[in-house]
């Protein structure tokens, strides 16, 4: 079989639940309408994404295309990544998005739901190199480790939050309403963290509350962030008061977080944090827990072939 050009389709279930077959039927019905050529899997859990990657990998598919959210994203990102350059730089990555979290395809301005139009912006295949981040630590177990991400690495208090945020959504069902319950949890269960960070020739030795490392807009806390200039967005946020809270929440939503004075806004290649003791680490919306001592986050450029919309 030719797989040159058919596509890959992984699909990944927003829910595991009757309703996980809708949306594919959509998916399905315009793939149809349209004579694309695919084969396609299906995704059990989170767990199995990026096997099921790999095997398209494998077998040579070279438009590989995710139908999920941020999480299958990321697999398939860390998959791509984990393959010789000249295997990676044959493939093409497309998305439909379909996932409890969508701020990759929400930089893109893509919309969960218009998925002719994202079939067509696949068929016609505008690819862009993108650039991803990539975040090094030393597990527990004194392991070299290492995970890349596409939208941002957030370390303390908003790390919990995302993580809270991500399990809101599954209830409310919508990211307004999941960031709203969040951010008033976050007025009540503030924290700092002690933290020792190197950002170019600054030094942020002091207790912070959160900081985010975006490629992306990280969320909404580097709003300024994109994934093809060869830099990372960081924002350092020391501790707000109640009022600054509020405040910080309406200049978030308008996309002017980084004028609220709590927020220290930088832009860099590489982020060392020497010291972020007890620091929760949240990488594209998932924990990592096993990071023991000093952590470097860095940016490799335009190293995915992603396709873009029009």
């Amino acid at each position: 079989m030719d797989n040159q050009a058919r596509w890959g389709i992984v699909y990944c279930p927003k829910y595991m639940t009757q309703r996980r077959h809708k949306f594919w039927e959509k998916v399905e019905r315009c793939l149809l309408e349209k004579k694309v050529e695919y084969d396609f899997v299906q995704s059990e859990n989170a767990n199995s994404v990026e096997r099921l990657i790999m095997m398209l990998i494998n077998n040579g598919y070279k438009t590989i295309v995710v139908v999920g959210g941020d999480s299958a994203l990321n697999d398939t990102a860390n998959c791509l990544m984990s393959v010789e350059k000249s295997v990676r730089d044959d493939i093409v990555l497309g998305l439909i998005p379909n996932g409890v979290m969508n701020d990759f395809a929400s930089f893109w301005e893509m919309e969960e739901g218009d998925i002719e139009r994202q079939v067509d912006w696949i068929i016609k295949r505008r690819v862009r190199k993108i650039d991803i981040g990539c975040i090094r630590y030393t597990d527990k177990e004194g392991t070299n480790c290492h995970r890349y991400f596409l939208n941002s690495v957030n370390v303390g208090h908003l790390s919990d939050i995302m993580n809270l945020r991500q399990k809101m959504r599954h209830y409310f069902g919508s990211r307004v309403l999941s960031f709203i319950f969040s951010f008033v949890l976050m007025i009540f269960r503030r924290k700092d963290y002690k933290m020792d960070i190197k950002i170019n020739s600054d030094v942020v030795k002091r207790k912070v509350m959160t900081v985010c490392v975006g490629n992306t807009r990280g969320y909404g806390q580097t709003p300024n962030a994109v994934p093809y200039n060869g830099l990372l967005d960081v924002s350092v946020v020391y501790h707000p008061e109640v009022l600054q809270l509020i405040e910080g929440f309406y200049l978030f939503v308008s996309g002017k977080i980084l004028n609220h004075k709590s927020v220290h806004p930088f832009r860099t290649r590489e982020v060392l944090f020497r010291e972020a003791r007890h620091a929760p680490v949240n990488v594209d919306g998932r924990a990592v827990e096993s990071i023991e001592g000093p952590f470097r986050v860095e940016v490799e450029q335009e190293v995915i072939n992603f396709i873009m919309p029009d």
